[in-house]
């Protein structure tokens, strides 16, 4: 066996100097399927065909605040967590355009900080309090919680900005406001319509937390594998030499690498927080001062509504909204895996090993470790999170003609793969809940993904069983 497969690996590399994609894909194909037949499968029964086993149960220990948090940590971590849970009222400064009145009603599956739960809250909204909208084509009761983005405007220009899809028109506490929907029936007959989908929030701060310098390391590991597989991945040079305006998905003044959002486009939890704060509610901040819409009659608050208080008597009471969220986010901790379910301890750890082996953790890097930071929980920590934390451009199939600062319309971050299991919707736009498509789904026209898709399609039944239940142990 040694010598086969020091044979095929002379043969790959010829290849891989060659240029040749079309022959690499299968080579390298053939490469990992050999290995796969020399392995026994931590499968009893021989399995016919594999399939996703599905959401993972519980809450997975998810929700709660970093081990090791003190007590007056844990005391901003629980203001943050009550008004991350609130929901905002017009009379609080919601609206006049929003998504939903509460940043946990999109982040609530498995728990409090996650992603979208299984019944979408958005349906019942349009009509929350007197309201008046109508529900969007493209929500529906059992489908992901969505925000809408338009690709290009009227006259042919990048738009890219996120559409609200309700009002305050009709609720209480609205007055006079009239207010109207986008037109997304045109917009969508058009195909001008990308959508979204809530990215977790746990462990945010531990991914806050990861020297830049650790992820370009990361970046240029393995160099010589992630060509022969086609990956790149970037932290972002746009443009001729290293000039700091330049650096895409780094901060345009200081240069330091973003790292948050499906394109990677916030640098900080405070930022994050700010910028959906105003656009998923409507509500203005410190950080974005002015209303998205300022149609006169809906302009029901006379000043930025989440502000510091300097007159509060307790320190945490002066904090804005914003910088509490921030703190919640910040503390949240990481998921827990599961070391069993599904499919039981062998079957996992036989999956990780697939799981490396056809090249999925050159992009899905399982793991960071923090520098230094003020809080002794966040300092020194591994970080579990299976991202590189690049963007990669993922071809025509994942395209969603969207450009954020100047990642590009067919340019994701590698999506953090702690916490799958519990997932119930995958991609950026939530188009799918098996596992299966989603990973097919990588596969495209200009995709670095396709020669480690094209290594997942060789693999046997077993493997992929071994594979899915790995992933949704995560």
């Amino acid at each position: 066996m040694e010598k086969n497969t020091r044979g095929l690996r002379d043969v790959v590399r010829r290849t891989a100097l060659m240029g040749s994609l079309s022959l690499l894909l299968p080579l390298a194909t053939i490469g990992f399927v050999y290995f796969g037949a020399e392995t026994v499968s931590s499968q009893t029964d021989r399995v016919l065909r594999a399939q996703d086993p599905g959401v993972r149960g519980g809450t997975g220990a998810a929700g709660g605040p970093l081990a090791g948090v003190t007590d007056h940590e844990t005391e901003y971590f629980l203001a943050g967590k009550e008004e991350f849970e609130e929901a905002e009222e017009v009379s609080e400064g919601l609206g006049p355009t929003l998504n939903l009145d509460s940043c946990g009603s999109c982040h609530s599956q498995p728990a409090i900080g996650g992603t979208s739960p299984a019944i979408n809250p958005q349906v019942a909204f349009a009509t929350a309090s007197g309201g008046r909208d109508l529900v969007p084509p493209f929500l529906s009761a059992n489908g992901p919680v969505r925000e809408a983005r338009f690709i290009l405007n009227h006259d042919g220009t990048p738009d890219g900005g996120v559409h609200a899809l309700f009002t305050i028109t009709g609720r209480d506490g609205a007055g006079a406001c009239r207010i109207s929907q986008p037109d997304f029936a045109r917009e969508l007959a058009n195909r001008n319509v990308s959508f979204r989908i809530p990215t977790p929030t746990f462990g945010l701060g531990l991914v806050e937390q990861i020297p830049d310098s650790a992820i370009l390391s990361n970046m240029a590991a393995n160099g010589a594998a992630k060509t022969v597989l086609g990956i790149r991945g970037r932290a972002n040079f746009a443009v001729d030499g290293r000039t700091i305006s330049g650096q895409t998905n780094r901060n345009g003044n200081d240069g330091t690498i973003a790292r948050l959002g499906w394109k990677a486009q916030n640098k900080s939890l405070l930022l994050f927080s700010g910028e959906a704060y105003n656009v998923e509610m409507g509500i203005s901040n410190e950080l974005f001062q002015n209303e998205r819409d300022e149609t006169a009659n809906c302009l029901i608050a006379s000043h930025p509504n989440s502000v510091t208080h300097p007159e509060a008597e307790a320190t945490i009471d002066a904090l804005s909204a914003i910088e509490k969220f921030a703190f919640f986010m910040r503390l949240l901790a990481p998921p827990t895996p599961s070391p069993d379910t599904p499919g039981g301890a062998p079957s996992i750890a036989s999956g990780k090993n697939v799981f490396n082996s056809v090249g999925c953790a050159f992009c899905h890097t399982p793991s960071f470790t923090t520098g230094n930071s003020a809080v002794a929980a966040l300092r020194n920590k591994p970080v579990r999170l299976y991202s590189d934390l690049l963007v990669h451009d993922m071809g025509q199939g994942l395209a969603d003609g969207i450009s954020q600062g100047q990642a590009g319309p067919r340019e994701f971050r590698t999506a953090p793969l702690w916490g799958l299991g519990q997932r119930i919707f995958f991609l950026h736009d939530g188009r799918t809940s098996d596992l299966a498509a989603a990973i097919r789904a990588h596969q495209s026209i200009g995709s670095e993904a396709n020669g480690v898709v094209q290594n997942f399609l060789g693999l046997t039944e077993n493997q992929k069983q071994d594979l899915y239940n790995f992933l949704r142990s995560l």
